[in-house]
């Protein structure tokens, strides 16, 4: 099949209104909880890594971090989404497909709003309402070099997420974990910063691997999109569409604000767009990929 068809036939498939499948949302939700449980080990708490623990790292086992008294005290009691509170949650990626979407108003009217790696905001297309960030420790080295001793920039820069949480891969590589241990000093009180479990990272790769997804690493996006499939009743997903020209074949920008490529030896975006595709199909969740209305 041509790309120009799979387009045409895309679009034929969302000329449908969207229909939830409750028993598809919830086997999805069963099957992730049962493999990965986000609930209990999606990011490092007081509960799941006691002190003098030791940490393997995400991308190797074999090297350690101890808990030591420092690193347990920055760490969160418990985690706070197991109440199974979140109704409708907006997943938002940073796809050129946002620019001009009129879908501000959209996300913004979600429970719940997860966005990745400091994506700028706005009332109009991607809405500002934040519960979740991401940062990868690379933005922090290429963009705030001199954060450790000016972090003026930086906090000025996540004013505009309010008070969501950040949410940092500290343990995925060993070069990562010092960056993100003097964050949570700095950004506390200001921002909670919470780091990911290697533990649940590894396992969700495990579970999307032996679904046939095989990537050296699974992009952010579709990490917390899993994370959404389990926690909340709803999951729209907005901006995720990783090609260059929209459903009407116009050339777009990679992302709706820079045209900066992906690494494409790390993720396989395609790949996993089908998969959210599959997903959207089934009634597990929504993909957004036109205007909103």
């Amino acid at each position: 099949m041509s790309f120009i068809q799979f387009v045409e036939d895309l679009k034929e498939l969302l000329s449908c209104p969207p229909k939830s499948n409750l028993t598809q949302q919830e086997l999805t939700r069963v099957r992730l909880c049962t493999c990965c449980n986000a609930t209990g080990t999606l990011y490092l708490t007081k509960q799941n890594t006691p002190l003098n623990h030791s940490i393997s790292y995400e991308t190797n086992g074999r090297v350690k971090r101890r808990v030591d008294s420092d690193l347990y005290a920055m760490l969160p009691e418990v985690f706070p989404w197991s109440g199974g509170n979140l109704r409708r949650c907006a997943v938002v990626g940073s796809g050129g497909i946002l620019k001009n979407s009129s879908c501000g108003e959209e996300i913004n009217n979600s429970d719940f709003v997860i966005r990745f790696n400091l994506a700028p905001v706005n009332d109009s297309d991607v809405g500002v309402k934040t519960d979740l960030m991401t940062i990868n420790p690379s933005q922090i080295r290429r963009d705030y070099k001199n954060f450790k001793k000016d972090p003026g920039p930086l906090l000025q820069d996540l004013s505009v997420y309010g008070k969501a949480s950040i949410l940092m891969p500290a343990f995925s590589y060993t070069f990562n974990t010092a960056l993100s241990v003097m964050m949570h000093k700095i950004l506390w009180p200001h921002q909670t910063v919470v780091f990911f479990s290697p533990f649940y990272l590894q396992t969700l790769h495990r579970f999307w691997k032996g679904s046939g997804l095989r990537e050296t690493r699974l992009s952010t996006g579709f990490m917390l999109t899993s994370v959404a499939l389990e926690l909340c009743d709803e999951v729209h997903l907005y901006g995720f569409w990783p090609f260059g020209v929209n459903l009407n074949h116009e050339p777009i920008y990679h992302h709706y604000y820079d045209n900066a490529q992906p690494n494409r030896g790390m993720h396989k975006m395609p790949e996993e767009f089908l998969r959210l595709l599959q997903l959207h199909s089934q009634g597990a969740l929504t993909l957004h990929l036109q205007p909103c209305l």
